[in-house]
């Protein structure tokens, strides 16, 4: 491009020259033919010169400066001298005519190539944003129902056909993989039912013996309490199927019926259910409202387990503690001392005191409840308390 401007500017220059001398040959023999008819010299100074010699002398192109004092500046003209023989007499005649300023060229040429080249910019500027605009629309529009794509949904995904064969082909094997995806994920939904329910029936019916058992007058002391202990581990063999299963049910994201809930009001109904239960003092502090958008059952799943795991590890004579503020909640249990390895807490089947016989699955449901809603979920140990705390970061 820059070449090419070099290449225009001394072109211009050639040609503007070029036809300043072909003027300059007509005014000459215009010139010429007026002194022929008058035999008057014709003089029009600096443009026009013209007087007698003695004899002929050769004509030249040349370039001159000539002053002008209105600019008070020279300017450079082009002249042509030559001597003609008109009805017997020599005469010198000498035409001139203003030569372009170079600069003035050059400026002229430069601007010009500025502006087509910024044109030019612009315009495949936007082309091209056009044209990948309209090439990769397809793809994005994949992309934005691959966003919004769910396991929960039976609906198969629709792609809009693309003259390129690469996003065809995408499309093609995302499909197959959506299908995959989505009957992998029923076939594991319908095996988690299953197993849930086919283990209830048994434990049901081993339960009820056991109680058969337990209730008959002639049983043994030493067979009382091992029916007692297997009943319990019954019980609690049924909470771990519980648990699992809502685990499964969470990382499968099965629970998508939001609505509007007011934690105050679940607390105030849970601390009235498990002060009837426990000896445990429990003192709950509303300072602020809290209005959140979830799934009822898991928000009820998520502050009970919250309790239950205060009221278990809580000292003898020791207390608990619920406060609402600022969109968090923080629940306390009085404690000897921290916990020993805190960043396992939310572990499934970590239990910190092997004492007490749990399924050690309760933290981890809390934990994946607020990862489901992007609740921020922390433990402290401070003034020979523990202290878990949720910030609802999703308020309304």
């Amino acid at each position: 491009m820059l070449a090419s401007a070099f290449v225009l500017f001394f072109l211009t220059k050639y040609l503007l020259k070029n036809e300043v001398e072909e003027e300059l040959l007509s005014d000459q023999e215009n010139i010429e033919n007026i002194i022929s008819n008058t035999d008057s010299l014709v003089t029009v100074p600096p443009i026009i010169e013209s007087k007698k010699v003695d004899f002929p002398q050769s004509s030249k192109f040349s370039d001159t400066l000539i002053y002008d004092s209105k600019k008070q500046q020279s300017a450079l003209f082009r002249q042509l001298s030559e001597t003609k023989l008109i009805n017997g007499q020599y005469y010198k005649i000498t035409v001139r005519d203003m030569l372009i300023d170079t600069e003035e060229i050059i400026m002229t040429i430069v601007f010009t190539f500025l502006l087509i080249i910024l044109l030019v910019f612009i315009f495949l500027f936007y082309l091209n944003k056009s044209h990948n605009a309209k090439l990769w629309m397809p793809f994005f529009s994949s992309l934005e129902k691959l966003k919004k794509f769910s396991l929960t949904s039976n609906e198969t995904m629709v792609f809009e056909e693309s003259e390129i064969v690469e996003f065809e082909e995408l499309n093609k094997e995302v499909l197959i993989l959506t299908k995959k995806v989505q009957a992998d994920y029923q076939n594991l939904k319908q095996f988690t039912e299953d197993v849930s329910h086919e283990m209830q029936t048994p434990l049901a019916i081993i339960g009820t013996k056991i109680e058969s058992f337990l209730n008959e007058a002639t049983i043994k002391n030493k067979e009382f309490l091992q029916l007692s202990s297997l009943k319990n581990d019954i019980n609690r063999l049924k909470q771990l199927n519980k648990k699992l299963v809502l685990l499964t049910k969470l990382d499968n994201e099965q629970f998508s019926n939001i609505e509007t809930i007011d934690v105050n009001e679940e607390l105030d109904e849970l601390v009235l259910n498990f002060r009837e239960l426990s000896l445990t003092q429990i003192c709950y502090e509303p300072v602020d409202k809290i209005v959140i958008e979830a799934d009822r059952h898991l928000i009820h799943i998520l502050l009970n387990n919250l309790m239950t795991n205060a009221i278990k590890y809580c000292i003898e004579e020791g207390s608990i503690s619920l406060i609402t503020k600022t969109n968090s909640l923080i629940v306390s249990n009085t404690g000897k001392q921290a916990i020993v390895n805190p960043e396992k807490l939310f572990n499934r089947f970590y239990r910190e005191n092997k004492q007490f016989k749990s399924t050690g699955l309760g933290l981890a449901i809390v934990k994946k409840i607020c990862e489901r809603y992007d609740y921020d979920l922390t433990y402290y140990f401070e003034s020979n308390s523990h202290h878990f705390k949720i910030g609802f970061l999703k308020t309304f």
